[in-house]
């Protein structure tokens, strides 16, 4: 095996280029379905880091590749951020990417193009040492996934043929190892009701009471759902809830609740769906579950299901000793190994197709979605030393 020393110091001394990289990213806006300019820049800086092949697939994710061996190891980080909400909660302009005083500055530092600047750097160092046995790696820069978390790699996997053997998510989880998630759902609840005239209510059957004492027992509901020892309490909350009727001197004839539905181990999709339609049953109701349909930057419109799987790897798994290997010959200590309270690409990736995965990203998940969002120098350092060390660990097994 090579030195993981020399790791490490080729990472410290791209802390400069790998800090400036993703400045380059946050300065380009890039919401979801509109992500066109900071793909093409960072498909430049793979291009300039001396990746084998650098291409952009049908969807808009951009995939680099190193290596040719037979076992395929994907580092994949979403390219899509949030919008920045009131700007005056920030203190600093949410797209400068400026470093300031050992920190990147700006919308996306954190959630998450951290990751992929830090990828990037990694894929740098690999190639520098050789230390591609037998692996191919692609370091994919995904799109959609604030949208539609999971949806790009299902177009990976489905459309574009590519199936790794194992996994690293970048998203963020303060330099710890993290091996699973609460999976997540989207519901609609349509409640059909009769109009009448205000001045006569008794004559109607008023929608949105029907849909208030459904959310009644949705929040009784949140109170005694799963628990798992490891991903916590599944949770369920009624997250808007829109009404109509003839006029606003009528009954409502017609409401519609949303509901968010965070899924722990051992609940499903039909588990959840049944909770609902128990609470709806005897009342002029449906559920469904949500869609999702949007159009890409590339015109290509694509969707999936509003389902979210749970997931979460066996501590013994081989992913997650690669993992806490490449972190203890790196850094000489052991590492945190945890999971995320929000959810990732891994809902599809592991979820959904069963491939090993793990997260490692630089920064602290709770600046995701948040104003004042920036991420340690010293993180994007220590996040490419990680990439690169298991992937010199894992071609070694």
């Amino acid at each position: 095996m090579k030195n993981f020393k020399d790791i490490l110091r080729l990472a410290e001394s791209y802390a400069d280029f790998t800090a400036e990289n993703l400045g380059k990213m946050v300065q380009i806006k890039s919401l979801s379905c509109g992500e066109k300019d900071v793909v093409l820049e960072i498909k430049k800086q793979m291009i300039e880091a001396g990746f084998d092949e650098v291409k952009i697939d049908g969807l808009g994710n951009v995939i680099g590749r190193i290596g040719s061996g037979d076992t395929i190891l994907a580092i994949d980080g979403h390219v899509d951020t949030v919008d920045t909400g009131n700007l005056d909660n920030w203190e600093f302009d949410p797209f400068s990417g400026e470093v300031k005083d050992g920190y990147v500055l700006g919308r996306g530092t954190v959630d998450q193009e951290g990751g992929v600047a830090s990828f990037i750097t990694a894929g740098r160092i690999i190639k520098e040492l050789a230390l591609c046995n037998d692996l191919t790696i692609y370091f994919v820069g995904s799109v959609m996934e604030e949208d539609s978390d999971g949806l790009c790699w299902k177009y990976i996997i489905e459309e574009e043929g590519i199936k790794p053997d194992f996994v690293i998510s970048t998203e963020p989880t303060n330099l710890g190892i993290y091996r699973g998630q609460r999976g997540r759902m989207e519901m609609e609840v349509f409640f059909r009701g009769v109009s009448s005239h205000g001045s006569a209510p008794e004559r109607g059957k008023n929608a949105i009471y029907m849909a208030s004492k459904a959310c009644l027992e949705i929040e009784k509901l949140n109170e005694n759902l799963k628990h798992d020892d490891f991903l916590g309490k599944g949770s369920i909350t009624v997250s808007e809830i829109v009404s109509g009727s003839p006029s606003l001197c009528a009954v409502a004839d017609y409401a519609k609740i949303h509901i968010d539905r965070r899924l722990t181990w051992g609940e499903t999709k039909a588990s959840a769906v049944a909770e609902i339609e128990n609470i709806i049953d005897g009342v002029d109701a449906r559920v469904e579950v949500s869609q999702y349909m949007e159009t890409a930057w590339t015109g290509l419109t694509y969707g999936m299901e509003k389902y979210y799987p749970t997931w979460k790897v066996s501590e013994e798994h081989l992913v997650v000793k690669t993992g806490e290997e490449a972190f203890e010959k790196v850094f000489g200590k052991k590492p945190i190994v945890d999971k995320w309270t929000f959810s990732t690409n891994g809902v599809t990736i592991n979820g959904m197709y069963g491939i090993p995965m793990i997260g490692f990203g630089p920064g602290n998940e709770v600046l995701a979605h948040a104003p004042n969002e920036k991420v340690p120098v010293s993180d994007l350092v220590a996040a490419s030393a990680f990439y690169a060390a298991f992937a010199e660990v894992l071609g070694n097994k």
